[in-house]
């Protein structure tokens, strides 16, 4: 590991002890609610569903910006809040209203529910779903242990790390590329030298799931890339990331901004998380984010300050709202002494 990266694994650290001081958010517009949730609407949480499959392949990232109109006489156009920067404002006495389909937010500590909207309606997850690949294999431990990519580990689109067939990582590199940037061949690679296979890796999944009690998901693969056999719930996925939240080498990966990885060349890749929140909150300490055509833009956000820790889960917004629905979220839960 370089000094760069063991600079940001030790202050990530160093901010898992300590705590948070912070400011309000501001906001960003919505667009149009996913067309291809996942039915039926609102069934209780002891009810199973199938989830439809999408085409589209998992990205993670926000679509090209549309570009600024280019006509000199016209009046600059407002800024998008898409592109706003967090402004301070005072945090609304009310629950933030939201776009997105499903949303839940827990105290991280005791699991409290402080507010849900269609919780146990079965969604995709998207790549939310590394979180929980990423937590079993920091679970498994040996994170020195030397791992050899396999070709069937790079047949994963489009989100892809590029690693080859022969080189050779250290466990704990896959794992903090994975939650930072999440590439899909990077899942698979992981998944499959844990456990052996996919499917193999998938069995672990559902037992993990289950232990924790996120007992309405069904999972196929480790890296969340559309599947009508992979399903879970906000209320899941909340439960899921309070054990991730606890695990503290979860805790100092998801923290991390951008890391430096180094391939097995020797050439060097800044990676930037696919979480905005961490830049744009102060208060924001992970975790994970997702999309696909049928999940809609997911994220898991969780938030700290002092004697509160806070987790906050959206699933099927739009590509501008989620970052607004889970801010707003965030700073609600946090500083509204009503909040839990």
């Amino acid at each position: 590991m370089n000094r760069w990266n063991r600079a940001g694994f030790v202050f990530c650290a160093i901010a898992f002890t300590s705590l948070c001081f912070a400011v309000e958010p501001a906001s960003v517009s919505p667009d149009q609610d996913n067309a291809n949730e996942i039915r039926p609407t609102g069934v209780p949480h002891r009810q199973h569903a199938k989830v439809k499959a999408s085409a589209a392949a998992d990205s993670n990232e926000s679509p090209t910006p549309t570009p600024k109109s280019r006509r000199a006489h016209r009046a600059p156009r407002p800024r998008s809040s898409d592109d706003d920067s967090i402004s301070t404002q005072t945090v609304p006495g009310s629950i933030p209203k939201t776009t997105a389909v499903s949303v839940i937010v827990i105290n991280a500590a005791s699991g409290q529910v402080i507010y849900e909207k269609n919780a146990d309606q079965m969604r995709a997850p998207a790549s939310t779903t590394k979180l929980l690949t990423g937590l079993i294999v920091a679970e498994s431990g040996n994170l020195d242990r030397p791992v050899v990519v396999q070709q069937t580990d790079t047949l994963a689109e489009p989100v892809k790390l590029n690693i080859k067939p022969g080189d050779v990582y250290q466990r704990f590199d896959l794992l903090r590329a994975l939650l930072v940037k999440s590439p899909n061949d990077v899942a698979r690679c992981v998944a499959r030298d844990n456990a052996g296979s996919i499917e193999a890796f998938a069995e672990k999944m559902n037992q993990r799931a289950y232990a924790i009690g996120a007992r309405n998901s069904h999972w196929v693969n480790p890296n969340g890339l559309p599947d009508a056999r992979q399903y879970s719930t906000a209320r899941d996925l909340s439960a899921i990331a309070r054990v991730a939240y606890a695990n503290p080498i979860i805790r100092s990966i998801v923290c991390l901004p951008q890391l430096n990885f180094r391939y097995a060349n020797g050439r060097t890749r800044e990676l930037e998380n696919t979480n905005k929140l961490l830049k744009r909150l102060p208060y924001c300490n992970g975790m994970k984010t997702g999309y696909t055509e049928a999940a809609g833009k997911c994220l898991i956000a969780s938030g700290s300050r002092p004697g509160k820790d806070i987790i906050v889960v959206v699933l099927g917004d739009s590509h501008s709202g989620v970052w607004k629905d889970a801010g707003a979220l965030l700073a609600w839960a946090l500083w509204n002494p009503a909040a839990g």
